[in-house]
């Protein structure tokens, strides 16, 4: 299964973040250049696990136990925003994360923990953020898109658990994915 380690923001952090974008989103969409991510779908990925075998989730759960076991709470706050691969020719739109110093190590760990399960992990060097934004087709430019979303700042909020989520794709509305929480590890207070 395509599955990954992700920490999910709570409903008041995405409400916020809904207020905010949705009159920039209103703004853009007679274009059709982007696919904006589903409310429900917002998330901070930690580690992507592309072929997550089902005999080896068992063994992650157990490691990923034995990892959040041994990590604190993190205060976390959405700022700013950001294009990948550049605001000249954006893939994908994203906002920024404050309170990182925790999830740099996280990422790493839970990394660690997925190889040392059996699970390949792939992706390049962790840069934390949450996806906005998907280009449909082709790049975009975004440096306008970009000025006006840079101005964000959710409430901030504990992340106090990573979950595990399969991602089943073309199985949402619209062909988009379906997410399923397969398993949280909450993290010791």
């Amino acid at each position: 299964m395509r599955a990954f380690l992700a920490i999910v923001p709570p409903p008041e952090v995405v409400e916020a973040l809904e207020a905010f974008v949705q009159p920039r989103r209103d703004a853009v969409a007679s274009r059709r250049e982007w696919r904006w991510v589903r409310p429900e779908h917002l998330h901070l990925t930690l580690a992507f696990l592309p072929d997550l075998e089902e005999w080896r989730e068992e063994v992650l759960i157990e490691e990923g136990q034995r990892w959040a076991d041994r990590h604190t709470p993190a205060v976390l706050t959405l700022v700013g925003a950001g294009a990948f691969a550049d605001p000249g020719a954006a893939r994908v739109l994203w906002a920024g994360v404050r309170g990182t110093t925790a999830l740099e190590p996280w990422a790493k760990g839970l990394r660690a923990v997925a190889n040392h399960a059996g699970v390949r992990v792939d992706g390049t060097r962790f840069h934390p953020h949450l996806t906005l934004a998907r280009a449909i087709g082709r790049p975009h430019p975004a440096g306008q898109l970009l000025q006006s979303l840079d101005t964000l700042s959710s409430p901030s909020w504990v992340a106090s658990e990573v979950v595990l989520v399969a991602s089943h794709l073309g199985q949402g509305p619209g062909g988009t994915p379906r997410y399923e929480v397969r398993h949280a590890w909450p993290l010791p207070a």
